[in-house]
């Protein structure tokens, strides 16, 4: 099984200067900024980076969050952030960035929730989770690939479901709290996972589960319940 890919530490721990060039609404709680990042050293689905903020009275202000983008090379990465209560980095962005702000960004970090495209994917998300697997769901698209990817992705609402217009075949949503006409309302079961491992590739899925600490235990239960071996069951947690 492919493991952890490596992440060279010296393109990792320079910080560079990002110049946010637009920023577009997904849902009330969440929108897309787009950076530009002239020395951005490329990516993989699946990693995240670091940004940081620096106050005019030198107070800073640092935190990780996933890449949404598909590896490109345009120079652009994108962040989709939810609005968090009294968040610092997050208020900030929601509320006084505008296009030609700097911040200060660093990575890629992290090879483990990596995806390179050459294994099937079965990913699950709920909330902002969705936003890693978003770019692996975007790298497949934009590369042609052919080797099975399916996404689960849980939200409370229609409303609320970061990138519903842009989901397609290969993604399931899991609506918690309200749900379109017909369309059951809950937690994600197996009644969902169970399908998917019992049709799944030849060689299996890697499986790579994104949200909260509750979420993320929950569905890798799920997994398990139904047959996914432990050692190919990838997490990223928050909250």
């Amino acid at each position: 099984m492919p493991g952890r890919i490596a992440v060279g530490h010296e393109t990792a721990a320079t910080w560079q200067t990002a110049t946010l060039t637009g920023i577009r609404r997904e849902t009330p709680r969440a929108a897309t900024f787009r950076l530009a990042v002239p020395e951005w050293a490329g990516h993989l689905p699946g990693q995240h980076l670091m940004l940081r903020l620096t106050a005019p009275d030198g107070y800073v202000a640092q935190r990780h969050y996933s890449i949404a983008s598909a590896p490109d090379d345009s120079g652009h990465i994108e962040l989709t952030l939810d609005r968090v209560p009294d968040g610092e980095v997050s208020g900030w962005f929601h509320t006084v960035a505008r296009p030609g702000d700097t911040v200060e960004v660093r990575g890629p970090l992290s090879g483990f929730f990596a995806w390179p495209g050459d294994r099937p994917a079965l990913l699950l998300g709920a909330g902002s989770g969705v936003v890693p697997l978003m770019s692996m769901v975007r790298h497949h698209r934009a590369r042609g690939l052919t080797v099975p990817l399916r996404m689960l992705v849980s939200a409370r609402s229609p409303e609320e479901l970061i990138y519903a217009a842009e989901l397609g075949a290969e993604t399931t949503p899991v609506f918690t709290r309200s749900a379109p006409p017909g369309v059951p309302v809950g937690r994600m079961t197996a009644a969902h996972v169970a399908p998917l491992l019992a049709e799944q590739p030849a060689h299996g899925w890697e499986a790579y589960v994104c949200g909260t600490n509750g979420f993320a235990e929950h569905a890798s239960r799920l997994l398990v319940a139904a047959g996914q071996p432990v050692d190919r069951i990838r997490i990223e947690r928050f909250g």
